[in-house]
């Protein structure tokens, strides 16, 4: 497996044991998985997060208009050299944000281009990014949620991308999608802790699966005491 995974909104506890894991090479989060974790002070949570690991971690801002996400976004890159600050590629009223990306690389702020869905916006963000080691994250798992097939777009990604660039396969959604991103030319996919907890079933005998299945039925019909 050439392919980077990056443990998707872990939570504090489980931080310190997926550092260990060779598998993992990153952490990602942004403010909707952080809400569902639970967390109540960002700052302290992020940087218990940059103390117990040495590996690229990439935060998102919060703010929607382009001075306050700039601010933020210098804040973050100051807490840690390891720190990638996630820019979404448009504010919420649909306003490009590569003029506040062109004034964040100026400032050597590491950038995760988060939110990306379309060609245009692959285009744009490897224009605005330039041969730099950033990251550029395509939301493979919610494009397929419409019906369209998200390898295209990482494959597309892939072919005009400058080389430094790294290519993200975001919002996964099975096992399965790691061999099709890794197909398709992604340099790094994103894995949440409720997707890596079945990474022990990958090449597991489907005959065994199978009565390991049936078993588990049984045993929930035992305990509900359910009859015909």
């Amino acid at each position: 497996m050439t392919i980077k995974i990056y443990a998707d909104g872990a939570k504090l506890s489980e931080i310190e044991e997926l550092n260990e894991n060779p598998l993992i090479k990153g952490f990602t989060f942004n403010p909707s998985l952080l809400r569902k974790s639970g967390v109540e002070n960002f700052e302290e949570f992020a940087k218990k997060v940059l103390k117990k690991t040495n590996l690229p971690v990439s935060l998102e801002v919060f703010s929607d208009n382009w001075e306050d996400m700039e601010r933020e976004a210098l804040i973050l890159s100051s807490w840690g050299e390891q720190v990638f600050v996630k820019i979404p590629i448009m504010t919420t009223d649909g306003i490009k944000t590569i003029g506040l990306i062109e004034s964040l690389l100026k400032q050597n702020v590491k950038l995760n281009l988060t939110c990306i869905f379309t060609f245009k916006q692959i285009n744009d963000a490897i224009k605005i990014l330039g041969d730099t080691p950033n990251i550029i994250s395509i939301f493979a798992g919610r494009i397929c949620d419409t019906g369209r097939d998200p390898k295209t777009f990482i494959q597309y990604a892939n072919y005009n991308k400058l080389p430094l660039q790294q290519i993200l396969w975001a919002s996964t959604r099975g096992l399965w999608n790691i061999k099709e991103a890794e197909e398709s030319g992604a340099d790094i996919i994103t894995i949440g802790t409720d997707i890596m907890k079945k990474m022990s079933l990958i090449g597991k005998d489907l005959d065994d699966f199978s009565k390991d299945t049936v078993q588990m039925f049984r045993n929930d019909a035992i305990a509900s005491g359910f009859k015909i």
